[in-house]
């Protein structure tokens, strides 16, 4: 038995197709969320007097208004980020080029929508490494790498302003999970039911996670369960509420460093 199926024809008949084949096929929809003909679903299998019930819940980011909504507003509020903070963009580039060897960006390949990679821009505020000790070695509080500059930018997020030019290039989205690096999307997918989840939608440079506290040395299962949180729960304005929380605990947010 099928209930609440998605009116879409093919849906349909891919969820037919998966009862057909019997449990095991259907098992196999239990828990993650998948893409159909480009739909975001929650799949949830449920058991009554020997019935598989499918309960197939568009989620919040299949719709029109995250699909158009959430890109205009990226746009046009990295558009004002970027202008009104210039000079200070220019300022921190002078300051770290002329206190730490080395280029005044950090370019890192980070998993974003769907798994993709791409190359995700900060300020640079760790001593220059080889790549693979940068693409493994996860950051701590009491990081020896930092520059005297860098633990300053990291502690209240000014690293973080370049990543306006990858939500401008469509990479990321002013709110969303944040990125990983690959080598740790990869250990935690292995160790983490789910992880691969918080990938359906864009990553972004703050999120609801990090407001409430889920950020660098922490809990990796906690963090995820917050971003699937938003990813179920995602609207317009519970994006404006994680930028207000955002810039006021920019100075005063634990675990960033």
């Amino acid at each position: 038995m099928a209930a609440r199926l998605a009116p879409n024809r093919l849906l349909r008949e891919t969820v037919a197709t998966l009862l057909s084949q019997g449990p095991s096929a259907v098992a196999r929809c239990v828990h993650p969320v998948v893409t159909v003909t480009g739909t975001l679903l929650r799949d949830r299998i449920l058991r009554a007097e020997r019935a598989q019930l499918i309960d197939c819940d568009s989620l919040p980011a299949a719709s029109l208004q995250y699909e158009v909504l959430k890109r205009a507003f990226d746009m046009v509020f990295s558009v004002l980020v970027l202008a009104l903070t210039s000079p200070l963009l220019l300022a921190i580039a002078l300051v770290t080029k002329l206190t730490s060897p080395g280029p005044v960006l950090f370019r890192q390949q980070r998993v974003g929508l769907s798994g993709e990679l791409f190359t995700m821009y900060k300020f640079r505020t760790m001593r220059v490494a080889t790549e693979s000790e940068s693409d493994t070695v996860w950051t701590t509080s009491d990081d020896p790498r930092r520059t005297r500059l860098g633990c300053l930018l990291r502690r209240t997020g000014l690293d973080e302003l370049p990543q306006f030019f990858n939500v401008l290039a469509g990479n990321m989205s002013v709110v969303g999970p944040r990125p990983e690096r690959p080598h740790y999307v990869k250990k935690f997918r292995s160790e983490i039911a789910r992880y691969q989840s918080r990938h359906r939608l864009k990553v972004g440079i703050t999120g609801w996670a990090q407001i409430h506290g889920w950020r660098g040395d922490t809990s990796i299962q906690k963090r995820l369960e917050y971003d699937l949180y938003y990813v179920q729960h995602w609207t317009f304005w519970l994006d404006m509420k994680i930028i207000f929380r955002t810039l006021f605990g920019a100075f005063t947010g634990k675990n960033a460093y």
